[in-house]
């Protein structure tokens, strides 16, 4: 469900906290707000330079349009493109943008190894009503001088947005947010994610498994596009809003996202739906 415009996000509360105000401690201030204090004292890491920031949205741009290029053709392509790149760079940076080429590879490096690995349960089902399976993955959005992360949780018969959160770290929190709100509108029968850290967390698990009858679900080795619904929105994004914008804030970044969403879900025709709109084919059922 696309979140409204008046609801602000946990990177908006964290712009409002006045740590010089002498009225108003900052504990008092993020009880006010209904945010953790100790998001307050979290920098965003690691820190990059301005010249990293043009490669990662020169990363992106390429990611977005060659999903399974990893690192090594990146680097090729960036340049190509007259970038003074190297290939550890380009690894660091991806890192930081949380991506990595949609290739078969040895081991997951981006999941956490302590938790428990759920079996892929999506071998041979046709996915025939909206809330049969679910699918989660994360984003970089590009800011003028900044950058976000866009977690969005998706209907795959319908490719309905079911819910989305926006974050300015990686910290599971704003995946917990996106859950929970997801939860309100419906229970699915599977959920299907990577093995990524967040989606593997305790925190994240925890949710799911409170439901008593969501099946885990999580991509593997060999199943490198399983998630590709959420790939292809992240394309539809990209190219129709956010390569279009040039968001000054996280604020702009949430009202620009919040109309286009709406858009997307309410508006947009999708050849694959039978020029149908997600919401249409969602709320059908």
């Amino acid at each position: 469900m696309v979140k409204k415009k008046d609801r602000l996000s946990r990177v908006e509360k964290v712009t409002r906290i006045e740590k010089d105000n002498n009225m108003l401690s900052i504990r008092r201030q993020c009880a006010l707000l209904q945010l953790n204090r100790s998001t307050v004292y979290y920098p965003r890491q690691p820190e990059v330079t301005e010249v990293d920031k043009l490669v990662m949205d020169e990363i992106d741009r390429i990611y977005t349009k060659r999903p399974y290029y990893g690192y090594p053709r990146i680097t090729k392509e960036l340049k190509k493109r007259n970038y003074s790149v190297n290939h550890k760079r380009v690894y660091r940076l991806m890192k930081v943008m949380g991506i990595e080429g949609l290739i078969p590879k040895k081991n997951l490096s981006l999941s956490d190894k302590t938790h428990e690995v759920y079996p892929y349960l999506l071998e041979d089902v046709t996915v025939s009503r909206p809330n049969q399976v679910w699918g989660v993955d994360i984003t970089y959005v590009r800011l003028k001088k900044e950058w976000l992360y866009l977690v969005a949780i998706m209907d795959w018969y319908s490719r309905y947005i079911v819910s989305w959160e926006l974050s300015d770290n990686m910290n599971v929190g704003f995946c917990c947010e996106a859950l929970k709100q997801a939860l309100t509108i419906a229970i699915p029968e599977i959920h299907n994610s990577d093995q990524g850290s967040q989606f593997t967390s305790n925190e994240y698990l925890a949710l799911l498994k409170d439901t008593e009858t969501i099946r885990i679900s999580m991509d593997h080795k060999g199943r490198c596009f399983d998630n590709i619904f959420v790939e292809r929105l992240w394309r539809t994004i990209k190219y129709e809003e956010v390569y279009l914008k040039s968001y000054e804030s996280p604020r702009e970044a949430r009202q620009s996202l919040t109309e286009y969403l709406n858009f997307y879900n309410k508006e947009r025709f999708h050849s694959s739906l039978s020029y149908k709109t997600p919401a249409e084919i969602y709320f059908s059922r």
